[in-house]
Order: C-alpha cells, then sequence, then structure tokens
C-alpha cells in the first residue's frame, strides 16, 4: 500500500510538470454554453427536453466539436454545455403545456464547476489543466421556453431581466478568472442572420424575441461583458453567421468558421 501512493504521487508531479511546459493553447479547452457549443439537450430525469429534434436529429456540427475537429489546436476540448440551457438552472417546459419538467437544464456556473473537475490537478486540485474556457451564448431571453415557467405565463425580458442575465454571464467568468482561467465569450450573431419567425413555427414556441428585444440583449452582453470583464476575450465569431435551416442554429460551415477564430486567437496569444 505504501509504495503504491509513492507511484501516485509520483504521477501527479508528473502530470502536473507536463502541463506547465505547454504553451497555453496546447491545454484542454473548457466549454461552457448552450446549443451553439453542444449538439446534445441533456437526459434529465430519463427524458432530453426535444430529444434530437432540438439540434438536427444528429445532423449538427456544434462548435465544441467543430474545435475538435481544428487541427492547429490540439483537440482536447472538455465540453459541459447543453444544448438549450440557460445561465440558470431551468426545468423544460412543452409548448402547450400547463406545467413544466420533469426534463431540464443546469446553469452555467453548474456546467463550470464540472469542466473544471475533470481538468483539476491532484493532489490539492487548486491548480487546473486548462488555460481557457469558451462560454456561449445562451438561450436567455431569446424565446418562450427560457424562463423556466409554462410557455403561457412567460413575457419578454424587461431591461433589468437582461441585465440580470448578463450579471449571471458575468459572474461565471469572474469566477473562471479566480480560477486562473480566461473566459472567452462570443458575440451573438446579427438579427438579421437569424431567422426567429421560422425558429418559432419548427419548434412550437409561444413566442420569440422581437428585433428590438433581440438587439437590446445583444448590445447588453456585448458591452457590458467588455466593459466589466477587461480579462476576457470578446470574439466576433458568428460575423459570417448562416443558418442551418431551423432559423437559430448555425450551419456545419459557420461553426468551422467560428473554430478557426478561437484557434487563431489563442495561438497569437501564446
Amino acid at each position: 500500500m505504501h509504495v503504491r501512493s509513492i507511484l501516485i504521487v509520483g504521477s501527479f508531479g508528473f502530470m502536473a510538470t507536463a502541463a506547465a511546459q505547454q504553451l497555453p493553447s496546447q491545454y484542454p479547452l473548457l466549454v461552457i454554453g448552450a446549443s451553439y457549443s453542444e449538439a446534445k439537450t441533456p437526459f434529465s430525469n430519463g427524458v432530453a427536453p426535444l430529444g434530437g429534434i432540438a439540434v438536427g436529429l444528429g445532423s449538427y456540427l456544434s462548435l465544441g466539436n467543430a474545435l475538435v475537429r481544428d487541427t492547429r489546436l490540439p483537440g482536447h476540448v472538455i465540453n459541459e454545455a447543453q444544448a438549450g440551457a440557460t445561465t440558470f438552472d431551468r426545468p423544460f417546459c412543452a409548448p402547450g403545456a400547463a406545467t413544466c419538467g420533469p426534463a431540464g437544464w443546469d446553469s452555467y456556473q453548474t456546467q463550470l464547476d464540472r469542466a473544471i473537475a475533470r481538468v483539476a490537478i491532484p493532489p490539492s486540485f487548486s491548480a487546473l489543466n486548462a488555460k481557457y474556457v469558451l462560454i456561449g451564448k445562451p438561450n436567455d431571453c431569446l424565446h418562450a421556453d427560457a424562463f423556466g415557467i409554462p410557455q403561457s405565463e412567460s413575457q419578454p425580458c424587461t431591461q433589468a431581466e437582461m441585465n440580470a442575465s448578463i450579471d449571471r454571464l458575468i459572474a461565471v467568468g469572474e469566477y473562471a478568472i479566480s480560477r486562473g482561467l480566461t473566459p472567452i465569450y462570443d458575440v451573438p450573431p446579427r438579427y438579421g442572420d437569424l431567422d426567429l419567425p421560422l425558429f418559432k413555427t419548427m419548434f412550437g414556441l409561444a413566442w420569440v424575441a422581437s428585433e428590438g428585444n433581440y438587439n437590446q440583449y445583444r448590445t447588453l452582453h456585448r458591452n457590458r461583458i467588455r466593459d466589466e470583464l477587461p480579462g476576457a476575450l470578446m470574439l466576433d465569431m458568428w460575423k459570417d453567421f448562416v443558418h442551418g435551416g431551423d432559423g437559430i442554429h448555425p450551419n456545419d460551415d459557420t461553426n468551422r468558421a467560428a473554430a478557426r477564430t478561437i484557434a487563431k486567437t489563442l495561438l497569437k496569444r501564446d
């Protein structure tokens, strides 16, 4: 038993030394977020919200998977994002249902905690085998099933609710920085590059954000994170956004281009 303990401690030391010799871009990249980041809705209480129809029945290349494929980076991606997620825990509220659940989503903080747990270096677990975390655009304020209450009871976000959402995004970034990570945020796509009415029809949603409401949230998202988190990266990775036919999700080429933007940025920072 005593010899086994010595061998384990030695292996921990080797891992820490190897990690210290890497360039920042070569570490595992942590990913949290919603469907832009991850192609699967989570199984919760044995149910995946909307099953596969929310993410192209498996024929959808998420940004997380595009980052794995981009040969500029080593492809070590720890992806804890959940398609459909918001910044806060919430149950799934099916179209027309009077109640919500039993399936649901985890908050961005929970996603980040899980990602960090996978790269925390023993025995202290305080140092991390990671340098960056991608914090993808959430579903907050985007549509009727983004509040954790029946869709018929939900209303478009007020400015106070939008700011509360951005507060949560910033808090997650602040925690990431406190753990030695550099947060990477995306600028949401332009409204004109989406087709939210099509998205509403295809998914049976009670409502989707109006152009004015969407643009207000997008501006707050971009400006507040940039101004309040100077240690974070804000990348306009969706500037050439093309949706994949459902009005909301990027097509494969768009996600590949976003992955290239991230890879180029990280390599330049080495």
